[in-house]
């Protein structure tokens, strides 16, 4: 219970919903009440604010901090394990495995296997549960893996944990003390080396889903509001309220010890 209304409080604090609630209250307040200088104020603020939270030099420039924490990884000491924490997705046995991986997860699984096919006699762990769906998140990226040539004797599931803390703990029973790549996307990577360090493992940070674009683009991409970097801002506040949280709750823990 407190896993999904922890899940629905953060959804509901995300930019898209939350200015669409302060939208909808100026709208009540315009429509049904006298203060209509307040309704004003509100609906042209909200307006404002989501407009500029989907253009590109906005919402990239607030993805950028997190997403430059750990650079793409392009080693090649030995590792006996590459973890790949599990993300978005859905089951439909009809569609290509790949389709059923939505957001970060696809990034993170081809990542995964670029790393594998580096690291000859590695083992590729997929970690997250089923949620409400049939299949798990760890078993489905599994699918595609083994879709683009992965054995399946070389790939371990961690399908128990619904979140990043969860899944440091299980993994911790799995790798021991040695040294393995963390792949998860760029901007969740700092929050989750947090949680795997805490529990005294000793992650190697693997990068993917980069999503702040530093490379040039036309013109009519960075003055256009555009849903694509109105998500880019919604991955920097689920990030920025998340790392709040761990530290919220870190410190709790250690004032109780």
């Amino acid at each position: 219970m407190l896993f999904h209304l922890k899940k629905f409080i953060g959804n509901l604090m995300m930019p898209l919903p939350a200015l669409l609630l302060i939208m909808g209250l100026a709208l009540l307040l315009l429509w049904f009440t006298r203060w209509q200088k307040s309704g004003k104020v509100m609906l042209s603020l909200s307006w404002l604010l989501l407009l500029l939270l989907s253009l590109q030099p906005v919402a990239d420039r607030l993805l950028r901090p997190l997403e430059a924490s750990y650079p793409t990884y392009r080693g090649n000491g030995p590792v006996d394990y590459i973890v790949v924490l599990g993300g978005g997705y859905t089951y439909n046995p009809d569609w290509a495995p790949s389709s059923n991986l939505l957001n970060n997860s696809l990034p993170r699984v081809t990542e995964g296997v670029r790393l594998y096919l580096s690291h000859p006699g590695s083992k590729l762990v997929f970690t997250g549960g089923k949620g409400a769906k049939t299949r798990s998140s760890a078993a489905t990226a599994a699918l595609v893996a083994e879709s683009l040539g992965v054995p399946a004797s070389d790939i371990v599931l961690v399908d128990r944990p619904r979140d990043t803390e969860q899944e440091a703990a299980e993994v911790a029973k799995l790798v021991g003390q040695q040294p393995f790549l963390l792949v998860t996307s760029a901007n969740h990577l700092p929050r989750a080396m947090r949680f795997f360090e805490a529990q005294g493992l000793h992650p190697i940070p693997a990068p993917a889903n980069q999503l702040a674009i530093t490379s040039p683009l036309n013109i009519w991409d960075r003055v256009m509001p555009s849903a694509m970097f109105l998500g880019h801002s919604e991955r920097a506040a689920y990030e920025t309220l998340g790392s709040l949280w761990q530290r919220l709750k870190g410190d709790d823990e250690a004032s109780s010890d």
